[in-house]
Formats: structure tokens, C-alpha cells, sequence
């Protein structure tokens, strides 16, 4: 893949040529339900690669507030899908929802991170949660305000909605503890949507674990994250598969903290770190969907290599 370089000029052209292998090659795929996207999208360092830098000047030097606001439009160009990560840090409002689905064409598909205020047990140690910073949250899987701040916003876009995954950080609870409240919530879910579960602890990948999300038709989130299994290793699973679509989160080399990738890898311009094997599992995983045939939606992360593009071009 070519690999732009700090010295291009501030009006080059993007690279078409990636641009068309990669619109070509995922159109295709998503034609046998593979459906393959990157986790967010407003990464300025796909600049002159999947984005036009001059769609986004005003009065001749770039725009940072224009290429936030428009630039998913020119992704769907490209992409077939789009996880969007922003949803886990807050209930979008109802005029929030408008804005986004009016920004792209309705052929635009979607996954959404359900809000952490749904899924943290106990928030974490960190300045932006301030007064509630490792206080419990009262509010963990509370199926009424989910349905209430959620989805009955999202409803009037259900069609466009492929999945919504529901991660859960590492917690000190047992696996016991988590599916004991888990099952009853996820038994309430409406129908309508697709479900998937992520999890950060690798205990809990355990016959129980499949066997609740199996039961209520709900995905096991096959995802690459610095302490879990590896992809592969998780596809080896008993019973891994649990509903008749799968979800994959190709996040984070095994063993790299978050912080570290970004430090290493900002603004994401290209591959600084290529992993074969969680390449090669990804490849495994379309073949399987594509196989059986089943919808697959397979998301990858800037921070997996440093260029979510170029990780989706190598794979596919």
C-alpha cells in the first residue's frame, strides 16, 4: 500500500487507488453479509487517503469543525459500516441521532457501543467521572432507562442499526456474579435489534458464558485487546459461536495498553506495527460468514496496527 508521508502537499490528492480496491473489495463482501468498517471515523490521518482534503476548506485553509460534521459522508464512499465508539460515553440525544443518520447515505450501516452508564458495575478511578469515580453505579443494566435513553431514540433508524454490542470492562465480579444479573437483562431486550456481548475478562469465556448468550440469541464480541485471547485462539472455543451472526473488534495488539498505542501510532497515517496473526484471523472469520452463509460485522481499530485502512486493505 502506498504510504503518505508528512511532505505531501496540503491540497494532494487522496489515493484513489486504495480508495477503489478497498470500495470494490468490501462492496463484494458485504454482497455475502460481510460487512467490514473501522471502529469511529474522524481520524485526520486518513487525510489523502480515504478523505479529500479540499471537500473541507473554508476560505482556504482546512476545517476542523467542517471535517468532523461531513466527513462521514465521504467514509461511506468507502466503507460499508462504521462502529460508532462515541455512543459509550453518553445517551445521545434524540436531535444527536438526527444529525448523525442525516450525514451519511441511508445505505450506511452502523454498530454502537451501548453506554458505559448501562455497563460499568463500578466506575473507574478516572478524573472524568468525578464525584462518581469507583463508586457502584446504580444505574448497571438498568433495561428500563436503556430502552427509555437508547432505543426508543434510535427507533425511527432501527433499519440502518446492524448491531449493538454491549462491553463490559474487566470486573472483579465472578462469572457467577456477572451472568446472574447479565441473563435477566439480556431475556428483557426487545426484539428488532441485533446484540452482541464484549467482555475484558478472560475467565468468563467459559461453557455458563456462551451458554447465556446462546440461549437469548445474543453474540460473543470476538475481540483483539491487551488481556485477552488472541482472535484465533478464541475462535478455537467450545460453543464460542452463539448466535447467527458473529461480531469481531480487532482493537489492540495482546500484551499493548491502550495509552501506548496511541502514543506510538497518533495520528494513525499508516501501519507502524503489522500482526499476521490477528490478520490471518480476520480472514478466517470472513471465510467462515461468508461460508455459511451468516452477516458478519468485523470492525477494526486504528490502534491494532496504527491505520485501520491499510489493516482492512491487507486482510481483504
Amino acid at each position: 500500500m502506498p504510504t503518505p508521508t508528512e511532505n505531501l502537499s496540503l491540497f494532494a490528492e487522496p489515493d484513489d487507488s486504495l480508495r477503489t480496491r478497498l470500495r470494490e473489495r468490501l462492496s463484494a463482501l458485504a454482497k455475502r453479509q460481510v460487512f467490514i468498517g473501522t471502529s469511529s471515523w474522524k481520524y485526520e490521518g486518513w487525510m489523502d487517503q480515504i478523505y479529500s482534503r479540499d471537500r473541507y476548506l473554508v476560505r482556504g485553509k482546512f476545517s476542523k469543525q467542517r471535517f468532523e460534521a461531513e466527513c462521514l459522508s465521504e467514509y461511506a464512499q468507502t466503507f460499508p459500516i462504521v462502529c460508532g465508539d462515541f455512543s459509550f460515553y453518553q445517551f445521545p440525544s434524540a436531535e444527536f441521532w438526527r444529525r448523525l443518520f442525516r450525514s451519511a447515505p441511508p445505505a450506511l450501516r452502523y454498530a454502537f457501543k451501548v453506554p458505559e452508564e448501562v455497563t460499568v458495575k463500578m466506575y473507574p478511578v478516572h478524573s472524568r467521572y468525578g464525584d462518581r469515580a469507583g463508586g457502584i453505579n446504580e444505574q448497571f443494566l438498568n433495561a428500563e432507562l436503556f430502552r427509555a435513553m437508547f432505543l426508543d431514540l434510535l427507533e425511527p433508524y432501527r433499519e440502518q442499526v446492524a448491531v449493538l454490542i454491549f462491553e463490559f470492562g474487566r470486573t472483579q465480579q465472578t462469572l457467577t456474579e456477572f451472568l446472574s444479573e447479565l441473563d435477566p437483562f439480556v431475556a428483557s431486550l426487545p426484539a428488532g435489534y441485533r446484540y452482541a456481548v464484549e467482555i475484558r475478562n478472560q475467565e468468563f469465556l467459559a461453557q455458563e458464558y456462551f451458554s447465556c448468550l446462546r440461549q437469548h440469541g445474543v453474540a460473543h464480541v470476538f475481540n483483539a485487546w491487551t488481556r485477552m485471547p488472541e482472535i484465533a485462539e478464541q475462535m478455537q472455543l467450545p460453543d464460542v459461536y452463539t448466535a447467527d451472526f458473529t461480531v469481531t473488534r480487532a482493537l489492540l495488539r495482546k500484551g499493548r495498553p491502550y495509552e501506548q498505542a496511541v502514543s506510538q501510532f497518533t495520528p494513525y497515517r499508516e501501519i507502524r506495527d503489522p500482526n499476521p496473526g490477528t490478520r490471518q484471523a480476520l480472514r478466517d472469520l470472513i471465510g467462515r460468514a461468508a461460508r455459511l452463509p451468516q452477516p458478519s460485522y468485523i470492525f477494526v481499530n486504528n490502534r491494532l496496527e496504527g491505520n485501520a485502512p491499510g489493516t482492512i486493505e491487507a486482510i481483504t
